[in-house]
Formats: C-alpha cells, structure tokens, sequence
C-alpha cells in the first residue's frame, strides 16, 4: 500500500508516461566542514569522526543510505530509524532527488526535525545531462522535502555514461548550478557520484572543476574488478577531493547471502579504506543496531588484513557477479536512462511508482 503522505518526484522531466509505455522491457583522506554542533573527539565505544573538509571538521565514518531509508515499513519507522542513528552519533546522511520518486528525501526530512544542526546533510540533484535551471529547481524540490534551507553537500548523481562529464561540463550545465547554489548559500560544498567505470571517475576530476567530494562504490570485490579503489582513490587523495564510499556489501548482501563474507567482515573492510565516510544502507531498526556494533569504536584494519580478505574475493570478483552496478541496468535510475533516451525495466520498482503516477487513480 502507498504511504498516503508520500510525495513523488514532480520535477521536470520528458513525456514519461508516452516514453515508458513505448519503451518496452529490457532485461590520505581529504579534508569540507561539518556544521556547529558535530562531535570533534572520539570517547571509547564512539562512532570515529573523520576529516571532510580543509578545516579539519569531522564526519561519522558510517553514514546512513537514502535509498534503503525509503524501504521502511513506513514512515514512522524510517523517522525512528533517523532519530536513533543521529542519537547513536551517525552525522552523515545521504540522499537523493530521485531516489524513490521523492519519498526517500520526504521521510528523511521528517525524521531530522530538530536534528538538523546534528548532520551533514546530502542530497543528490539528477539532471543526468540536462542543464542548469533544471538542477537548481531540483535543488528547490530537495530542499522542501527535507524541510531545510541548505545543503552542507550537493553532488551530482549516478555519473554512469561515457558522455556525462562532458554534458556536465557544457555551457550552461549542472556545474553552473553548483557555483550559483554556492553563491546563494543554499549549498556549501559539492561533488558527484557514480558506480559504473572508474574512468568516468577519473574523467570528472581531471577536466578541473574544484569538486569537494566524489562518491563511488568500495568493497572487498571492487579492489580487483574494475577498482575505483585502485584507480580513484589514489588521484582524490593528490588532488584534496574527499573520498565517501557506498556499496559496501555490494547494494543488496549477495556476497553475504552467498554466504562468502560476513556483513561485518565486509563492513570492516569497505571502512577501513582512506575514505571520511562509508555510506550503507539501514531500512530497519534491527539493521541500523548491527551496523552500529561494527561503527562503535571501529579500528581499521591491519594491511595484512585487508589484503587477506582481498584475496578471498578475488576469484569471485573476477567476472563483476557481486556487482551488478557496474555492468547491468538494475541499479539505474530511471531518471538517468530517460535522460539519454535509453529503455526502462518495467519490472523496477520505482518505474512502477512512476507508471502509477502517471496513470492517476483506477
């Protein structure tokens, strides 16, 4: 049943019913500042605060996932979710415009009244392409629903083709809204995400734009399969960009339901890289409560560690089974891939919500 309180994505976008309809189906970490109020000292049994700004400000070294949020039984329990991370001393929150037709920012904005001055807060805008003032009323649209009048992070979501750091770039592109939403005070830093290639990574950052952050996924099977550990970390760390890693269990627990790792063991790993925070996914009470017994005084682990858990999952991460994202259209968003004109899966759970939409009541 749909939380009648829900609302879903109203921004601008091509003729979505007409498209879907003919679409058919188709199978050293670097330092941005943390707001009055955040943590600057770790006691014993704390979640370790990181460096995310030049400032030297600090960062829970677990965040919260937006996407999962959405997946609550609701949104009581979504905004109890919140109110216990926050509580537990989790100050990173990620999200996104698109993420659950807009649910995910609505019911993360419930659960951060009277929190707001505790986190940082991210969101991420989706114009997958298209231009300027389309972000900034996507901005306007993130703000609203997360009832706040700022973003401490905006970031430029799901950097997945091979000509989206050139659309990026264009004249009148969605780095003039960055520098516009800078200048307005509405955003205070900004950076871009993606789970696809690497290269797309390297691409973003080596034409030049001052980005603060770069989001991309880390785990034990991304070290040895077309490795943004390999290939991207080490260029953020020369050029100051924080790193923020997601995906540690590989988006969904494959690896961990195959029974190869253990949700801790791939916890500890993703968050023992030089990163200021691993983003991961907590739909449940019972879910948030084990990530935070492996968040509470989290030490990293040894290199010799590291490189042992690495070596267990190198003949499985050889052919990308464990991450989907990188090579199929199931972690797409369907904004993005009606953006470039390319075919929805019908089957999708957000293309579904975005039919129903458009359908309107039986």
């Amino acid at each position: 049943m749909k939380d009648e309180a829900s609302p879903r994505g109203s921004g601008p976008s091509p003729d979505r019913r007409e498209f879907l309809l003919n679409a058919g189906a188709v199978g050293g970490v670097a330092t941005l500042g943390l707001p009055a109020g955040g943590r600057a000292q770790d006691g014993p049994g704390e979640i370790p605060r990181r460096p995310i700004g030049k400032a030297g400000d600090r960062i829970s070294a677990m965040g919260l996932g937006g996407h999962h949020l959405a997946d609550a039984g609701g949104v009581d329990e979504a905004v109890a979710i919140v109110h216990e991370a926050v509580d537990a001393g989790i100050s990173f929150f990620d999200n996104c415009w698109e993420y659950n037709n807009g649910r995910a920012e609505d019911w993360l904005g419930r659960g951060l009244r009277g929190r707001r001055d505790k986190v940082f807060l991210m969101t991420k805008v989706c114009t997958h392409g298209r231009g300027a003032d389309l972000a900034l009323r996507m901005l306007e649209e993130s703000l609203r629903r997360l009832r706040t009048d700022h973003l401490d992070l905006w970031q430029v979501h799901s950097m997945s083709f091979d000509n989206d750091p050139a659309l990026a770039y264009a004249r009148g592109g969605v780095l003039e809204a960055f520098d516009r939403a800078k200048k307005d005070g509405k955003v205070r830093f900004v950076g871009f995400t993606g789970h696809k290639d690497p290269s797309i990574h390297l691409e973003m950052v080596r034409r030049g734009y001052p980005f603060d952050a770069a989001q991309m996924p880390l785990n034990v099977f991304d070290a040895t399969f077309r490795s943004f550990e390999q290939q991207v970390l080490p260029e953020l760390s020369r050029r100051g960009i924080a790193a923020l890693g997601m995906k540690p269990l590989n988006g969904r627990g494959q690896a961990v339901k195959a029974g190869l790792f253990t949700g801790e063991e791939m916890l500890r790993y993703a968050m023992s890289l030089p990163v200021a925070t691993t983003i991961t996914g907590m739909e449940s009470l019972k879910v948030l409560r084990q990530n935070l017994a492996v968040a509470r005084g989290f030490r990293p682990l040894s290199g010799e560690e590291m490189q042992a858990l690495r070596d267990r999952a190198a003949g499985a991460a050889a052919d990308g089974r464990f991450e989907t994202y990188k090579l199929a259209m199931i972690f797409d968003n369907p904004q993005a891939r009606l953006a470039h004109g390319y075919p929805l899966d019908p089957a999708q759970k957000e293309v579904k919500e975005m039919l129903e939409d458009e359908a309107g009541p039986p």
